[in-house]
């Protein structure tokens, strides 16, 4: 029989005597017979939906980060790729305003560290236009700034940065400022990232 498996074995069951003189018995003690099971495919367990969401940040969670770092200032951008070297993280290096946009586009990085003033577009013009495109308006954006005056750090926020450091950077303030945003990389929703990001600068 088709998707069965045959059994040879001793058991009682319908057979024929083997004395033709007696009348034929429907069961006989230690006759010989074939026994045909089928049995069914089992049904593998679906994995659950929270199942799926649980696996997909654990992959989130393992995924290298990645780290623009924008500055038209060799000395300044070897200085903070050196301190992003303590973190888990791949780091690409822009230096003028289009081609920071232009590496965005290739690289897709979850973080960028914006210097303010740079060659062909500024810090606050990259700004504007990554957080305008639906595209790239969700990555975190840290304006890197010699500028302390009030109205840079207006033009900054207004631009769409989610933060801000003034030159000299510190290392530890950085590295800081760096690790909660990656943290909250995946938060789509700009008010949630924003109250959550507040509330670790605040616990930190």
């Amino acid at each position: 029989m088709s998707g069965g498996r045959q059994i040879k074995g001793e058991k009682t069951i319908h057979s024929r005597s083997r004395d033709p003189a007696k009348p034929q018995s429907s069961i006989v003690v230690g006759s010989v017979f074939e026994l045909v099971q089928t049995f069914k495919e089992p049904r593998l367990p679906q994995p659950s939906p929270s199942v799926d969401r649980q696996q997909h940040a654990m992959e989130n969670e393992t995924k290298t980060s990645r780290i623009l770092i924008a500055d038209d200032n060799v000395a300044n951008r070897e200085l903070l790729d050196a301190y992003l070297s303590e973190l888990d993280c791949e780091t690409e290096i822009a230096v003028d305003g289009q081609q920071t946009l232009d590496k965005v586009a290739e690289f897709q990085p979850d973080l960028i560290l914006l210097d303010v003033m740079m060659p062909k577009l500024s810090g606050f013009e990259v700004c504007q236009k990554l957080k305008a495109d639906p595209q790239t308006q969700g990555i975190m954006i840290l304006m890197v700034t010699a500028l302390n005056e009030l109205g840079d750090i207006e033009r900054a926020v207004e631009a769409g940065t989610n933060d801000f450091l003034s030159k000299p950077v510190n290392r530890i303030t950085l590295l800081k400022r760096v690790e909660n945003m990656l943290a909250l990389k995946d938060v789509s929703d700009e008010n949630e990232r924003l109250r959550q990001y507040i509330q670790r600068v605040e616990e930190s």
